[in-house]
């Protein structure tokens, strides 16, 4: 008997995913237009090669900037140690 209740549960949750599914697709012309109406535009989602792509260049600026601060660094303690050399 369990198994009856196990398969109208599967199909139960087929239906609703069906009607929602339908639901939002009738209804997607309706919440277009009250979007135009109050001047709400819905930006589309970036694809994954676009998000993939962004995150890439975000690393690579990251990675200049660190370089940049290491070469700093570096510069200054070279300055250091040859002005420390002079001294003595």
């Amino acid at each position: 008997m369990s198994k009856h209740f196990q398969d109208a549960r599967y199909y139960l949750g087929r239906a609703i995913d069906h009607t929602t599914a339908g639901v939002k697709e009738e209804l997607e012309p309706v919440t277009e237009r009250a979007r135009e109406l109050a001047g709400v535009e819905q930006e589309p989602e970036p694809s994954w090669l676009e998000s993939r792509r962004a995150d890439l260049v975000a690393a690579g600026e990251r990675a200049a900037e660190t370089a940049r601060e290491t070469a700093a660094s570096l510069r200054e303690m070279v300055r250091g140690s040859r002005g420390d050399g002079d001294a003595a």
